[in-house]
């Protein structure tokens, strides 16, 4: 039963990077009539109110001091880690942008090793030095050079770091057994709540009249319903089943995923070179799974011997 579990968990953990690695074209067709603040509050406040459709029961805390892992979610996932995003790419280029948040499973995995205790070993360090080269040859385009820009850049180690840590809370909250969705739509709830003070200093309009046109109106549903209120739930569950890290490295498919969806939904060319960081980086992903994986029983069976 319990490597049945782990098949399903990988699953939803692929379909959930599948669906966020497509998100690119909602978003680029989006942003020509909204700023990227009025996106985000949009889509995640569909997402909500599907959430409360799904499961409309009244969320019970079984301790108030549980509150503050919601409200750490809340803040991290859903409010810092995209506007940190979509600021750094206001200062920095899609390609560095794209090398630096392929660190996030990395950092997850360290900081889950330092406050999870989850175990880590050799082969998790070699897939993620394999996974970077992969995404650097993919975002780079075989070039050499790489051209730094510091504010950018390191507002996107920033983004990375967050979204390490909203993953940390969601495992924190697990631990407590709460229904998937309620908690997926409590957290909602706060980052959206604190999306508001940004909202007010850079100003929101709805635009309810361009919003309704079939083209934009099905993007912000794809956003809402898919990436938002779907995926955050499927993630949840994956976290459950897979623990932190092992999720986390599916992160490291979105490049992938990316140069998939251009050919198919923008006819873009798919290059040998593509082709050549693609191999590096599911090379990455599988030497740092089969090391989680090590890693896991090797930590039960010292908890045995103990």
């Amino acid at each position: 039963m319990h490597k049945k579990q782990q098949i399903v968990g990988h699953l939803i953990a692929l379909f959930t990077v599948f669906i966020w690695g497509t998100t690119f074209v909602s978003t680029k067709v989006l942003l020509e009539e909204f700023t990227p603040v009025e996106v985000l509050f949009t889509r995640f406040a569909i997402g909500l109110l599907v959430l409360y459709m799904m499961n409309h029961k009244k969320m019970k805390l079984k301790d108030r001091k549980h509150e503050w892992y919601f409200i750490g979610a809340g803040i991290t996932g859903i409010t810092l880690y995209f506007l940190f995003e979509n600021i750094a790419l206001t200062y920095s280029t899609a390609s560095n942008i794209g090398i630096l948040l392929a660190c996030v499973p990395f950092m997850t995995g360290i900081l889950s090793y330092f406050i999870m205790k989850e175990p880590l070993n050799r082969a998790f360090f070699i897939g993620f030095v394999f996974t970077i080269i992969g995404i650097y040859i993919i975002n780079f385009n075989g070039q050499v050079v790489l051209k730094l820009n510091p504010l950018g850049d390191f507002l996107a180690i920033i983004a990375g770091f967050i979204w390490a840590l909203y993953c940390i809370f969601l495992r924190k909250i697990e631990q407590y057994e709460y229904d998937t969705i309620q908690t997926t739509r409590r957290i909602f709830g706060w980052g959206i709540l604190f999306m508001i003070p940004v909202l007010i200093l850079m100003g929101y309009d709805p635009k309810l009249e361009i919003m309704a046109k079939p083209v934009y109106l099905a993007n912000f549903l794809y956003l809402g319903i898919g990436a938002c209120a779907v995926c955050f739930v499927t993630w949840n569950i994956a976290l459950k089943m897979l623990g932190v890290v092992k999720t986390s490295m599916y992160l490291y498919l979105n490049p992938v995923i990316t140069i998939i969806a251009s050919a198919i939904i923008l006819n873009e060319r798919i290059t040998w070179i593509a082709i050549l960081g693609t191999i590096f980086i599911l090379l990455g992903l599988i030497i740092s799974q089969q090391g989680a994986q090590g890693s896991k029983k090797e930590m039960q069976k010292k908890n045995e011997d103990a």
